[in-house]
């Protein structure tokens, strides 16, 4: 057979796991596979301006996508500034596969120019990483990258990749199945677990479905909407998992948590039985731990087993593929005849009449202050309005990323990207790009503060060159946002280091890269400006001069309970 190079080997990898688009940023270490990419008409290559944001576009591509996201840097600085993005994926649990330039294997050791070890650096925030010492293991390893980032709770796997094993000589191998000696994830439930998960179901009078990201991951969103439809219950999200089931359905309280709905806290903190899919009960859920649904049952969906009863005791385990272990409830459900639905829904009645009432009590809301004045609730809501709730939202890390969860009702799942697990900013604006490389008919939006988008908007030209019509939609108060409002609420107002009075004209700037820049400054300006931005062909950056202290409600006080909610 043939022979072919490294570089060459690994591009018929990528285009065999249907990896098209790379992300990614050339350097001496990698230029050989650069070479062959240029030549491969099967995969479009996207130059980035700065290494951590090709991982974050590799990780917005495969948030949207649900395929496995590819970052290619070079060695030394090119692999250590993707490290932020390969912590925040490792986190949110994305797949994704960090093909990174080495030194040529006789000089790993000798502090050879940009070289770093890179596998010692990544090991904590990746799923599994590899150095390819021999030429051999080259395609066999990348197999095995892929298959990894893929299966089981997905995330980040890195490979290492010396000069001279991309200028080897290699034999060409068919694909063959892969298998694992000590990994085998869990995809289906024990069937007594789905029983006994079932059968806490019927028993209980106040339930509640606690959705986690694993629900987007593993697309489960239809048989959720089952579950719940079919038995009445009411659904709270987690960050990760808006969109997994319908914002605007009567169901749906809202997300839960630090910045929660009242509804959404107060109905965990009071109801008998809590059914988690997905999710993996983080601190900013929970609150104060030994007051988190104190009076609940709780049964745990999760492909993980490590995550199962590692926060929370639980009552029935279920370590599964959340859509295999709810396809399973449905179907035990449906096979049971005694069971009357009609039965099951009239015994809520009373749950959704407190839950009612909470909701009247206390809905999402923020105070009006004029026309002069822009409210950030307000510019996201017409974001909303103006996108019919369709857009694909990515946002950075801050205030923003809060009111955006709170006030964009979110109906279809991976139409939303945020750091949730590392709280990464400068997160929003290249996945935003990865989204857009997806789908470039749809409308793709970043909710950005004026702190966080200047962590990577230098990837405007990233935008421009590939004629990625995103938008960004800066609420600028001028404040690092949320630190300011800890301080103003903990701290007497002691306002250290969070002030941005120095500040780019956000216009001009879009400007000068050739994209559009637009501003507001009265709230009667909003929806003009969102219009005009929606219209134009070009990447727009649109700067919403915010009430400067305006602050993210509800909010729970860090080591209180989810019911001891700070309100407008």
């Amino acid at each position: 057979m043939t022979q072919i190079t490294g570089a060459q080997a690994i591009v018929q990898c990528l285009i065999e796991e249907n990896a098209t688009t790379v992300f990614g940023y050339p350097g001496g270490a990698v230029i050989d596979l650069y070479d062959e990419l240029i030549r491969s008409p099967a995969i479009k290559h996207i130059l980035v301006r700065h290494e951590q944001a090709a991982v974050h576009a590799a990780d917005g591509y495969a948030r949207v996508s649900g395929q496995v996201g590819v970052a290619l840097l070079t060695s030394g600085p090119g692999a250590t500034n993707g490290v932020t993005g390969i912590a925040t994926a490792y986190l949110d649990s994305i797949p994704l596969v960090i093909l990174t330039g080495q030194v040529p294997t006789a000089m790993i050791g000798n502090d050879a120019f940009q070289e770093v070890d890179i596998v010692g650096i990544t090991r904590p925030c990746t799923k599994h990483n590899y150095l390819v010492k021999n030429k051999e293991d080259l395609i066999p390893t990348i197999r095995e990258a892929f298959y990894l980032a893929r299966t089981g709770r997905p995330g980040p796997v890195l490979v290492d990749l010396p000069k001279d094993i991309m200028k080897a000589l290699v034999t060409p191998q068919e694909p063959a199945v892969i298998r694992l000696a000590n990994y085998r994830p869990t995809h289906e439930p024990l069937m007594e677990h789905i029983a006994a998960a079932c059968r806490l179901i019927l028993e209980a009078h106040r339930p509640v479905l606690y959705v986690g990201g694993g629900v987007v991951l593993s697309d489960a969103h239809r048989e959720l909407f089952e579950l719940a439809t079919k038995l009445d219950i009411p659904v709270t999200t987690t960050l990760m998992a808006l969109g997994a089931f319908p914002g605007t359905h009567s169901l749906c309280m809202g997300m839960l948590g630090m910045h929660g709905t009242y509804t959404a806290n107060m109905a965990v903190a009071e109801s008998d039985l809590l059914i988690s899919v997905g999710a993996r009960f983080d601190d900013r859920v929970t609150g104060k731990l030994d007051s988190f649904a104190p009076r609940a049952r709780i049964i745990h969906i999760d492909i993980d087993p490590t995550s199962i009863s590692k926060n929370v005791k639980v009552d029935v385990p279920i370590v599964s593929d959340c859509r295999k272990a709810l396809a399973a409830m449905n179907t035990w459900f449906n096979n049971e005849q005694q069971i009357s639905l009609d039965r099951e829904k009239d015994k809520h009645r009373p749950w959704f009449d407190q839950i009612r009432q909470w909701n009247e009590k206390h809905p999402l809301a923020y105070r009006d202050e004029g026309n002069e004045v822009i409210k950030p609730q307000y510019v996201v809501e017409m974001i909303d309005r103006l996108t019919n709730g369709e857009a694909i939202i990515a946002t950075e890390v801050g205030q923003h990323q809060m009111w955006a969860a709170q006030f964009y009702r979110f109906n279809q799942p991976r139409h939303f990207l945020t750091s949730g697990g590392l709280g990464t900013m400068g997160y929003g604006f290249p996945a935003a790009i990865g989204a857009k490389m997806v789908h470039p008919d749809k409308t793709v939006i970043d909710i950005a503060g004026d702190a966080s988008i200047q962590m990577n908007i230098q990837e405007l030209a990233t935008a421009r060159q590939y004629r990625c019509p995103v938008k960004i939609a800066i609420l600028n108060n001028r404040f690092l946002g949320m630190v300011r409002q800890w301080q103003e609420l903990f701290y007497e107002k002691r306002y250290s280091s969070t002030e941005m009075d120095v500040a780019p004209d956000f216009v001009a700037l879009a400007e000068a890269y050739g994209a559009v820049g637009l501003r507001a400054t009265r709230k009667s300006e909003v929806e003009d400006v969102i219009k005009e931005a929606l219209r134009v062909d070009n990447t727009v950056l649109m700067d919403f001069q915010i009430s400067r202290e305006e602050g993210v409600y509800p909010m729970v006080p860090a080591g209180k309970a989810t019911t001891e909610m700070l309100l407008v």
